[in-house]
């Protein structure tokens, strides 16, 4: 296969645990846009995972000269370690004028951990060990650090995005899930139930709306939960009625049916569930949570934003 604009980059599949044995390396997992960069001569290219230019929202990237393609990843340092995922996110501007401001103020970086091409030779069919050797040819990369003792890499569970295992043994394989496992930290929070969003059924809960105290005493959301099965929709509306303020409203229309509003109803801030959750940004759980248990013992004053941090 080609390495031309467009393929599709490898994948990993999710675990709960690392994979171990001599064959297996690990790297940091980090948060951040996934960009294949192809460097020639005449220029360079970012593509992201789903296809698309990047170039034009990073101008500030610069790579060393010569004639290769890197799979990596396009992060935002963040003060006190991490990466800054919001202020990534704000890159995706239609303003040059605005993607030049940030780019000068907030400077991301390519971090490379793959090499699928050098001087004109595809490297796809190379078992990783051999991609990782001549990708540590090119000087002037950041490249993600690689270890070899699963050890090593457990600090990273705790303090970072989590970990990527590679098969030292293995081809890249494009678009599949055969060559890398991805270990996501796992976070839980303590959140007040602050409301929820009626489901698509009749008489059921779709969402819950998660709250945290500011240290000023404002309650702030900041996420939501909806992983629950249709019977435990249908019973959350029923517990959830003696906890209704009478307020309602309707909240930003939804990203993915942009004429449908959504609809909130209030709930007395009483109700404390603890909920597990990949990452943040900005102060807000990005992704969908997952409760852990509710926590009739917690008082909800003490579901501060502090544990974000």
């Amino acid at each position: 296969m080609a390495v031309t604009f467009g393929i599709e980059p490898a994948l990993a599949r999710s675990s709960t645990s690392l994979p171990l044995g001599d064959e297996w390396v690990y790297e940091q997992k980090y948060d951040g846009f996934r960009a294949i960069a192809f460097v020639a001569a005449d220029g360079l290219r970012l593509q992201s995972r789903g296809g698309k230019d990047l170039l034009r929202y990073f101008p500030e990237l610069a790579f060393p000269a010569g004639d290769y393609v890197l799979d990596g990843e396009i992060v935002i340092d963040a003060d006190g370690g991490g990466e800054a995922f919001g202020l990534l996110q704000q890159r995706i501007h239609p303003a040059a004028s605005r993607i030049e401001k940030l780019s000068a103020q907030w400077p991301a970086s390519y971090v490379a951990f793959d090499l699928l091409a050098l001087a004109g030779k595809e490297l796809l069919a190379r078992p990783f060990s051999e991609r990782r050797e001549a990708l540590e040819t090119i000087d002037g990369l950041r490249r993600a650090r690689l270890v070899h003792d699963p050890r090593e890499a457990e600090p990273w569970l705790r303090e970072t995005e989590g970990v990527i295992a590679k098969r030292l043994d293995s081809p890249y394989t494009p678009g599949k899930r055969t060559a890398m496992v991805k270990v996501k930290r796992l976070r839980t929070i303590d959140c007040v139930v602050i409301g929820f969003r009626p489901g698509v059924a009749a008489d059921s809960v779709g969402s819950l709306i998660l709250g945290l105290y500011e240290p000023d005493g404002t309650l702030r959301p900041v996420g939501h939960s909806s992983a629950f099965t249709a019977a435990r929709k249908r019973s959350l509306r029923r517990e959830l009625a003696a906890y209704e303020t009478g307020a309602r409203g309707s909240g930003e229309p939804s990203r993915w049916s942009s004429d449908r509003e959504l609809e909130w109803v209030e709930l007395r801030p009483e109700l404390v569930v603890e909920v597990s959750y990949d990452h943040t940004s900005d102060g807000r759980i990005r992704h969908g949570t997952k409760i852990v248990r509710w926590r009739e013992d917690k008082p909800p004053r003490e579901c501060t934003i502090d544990q974000l941090r």
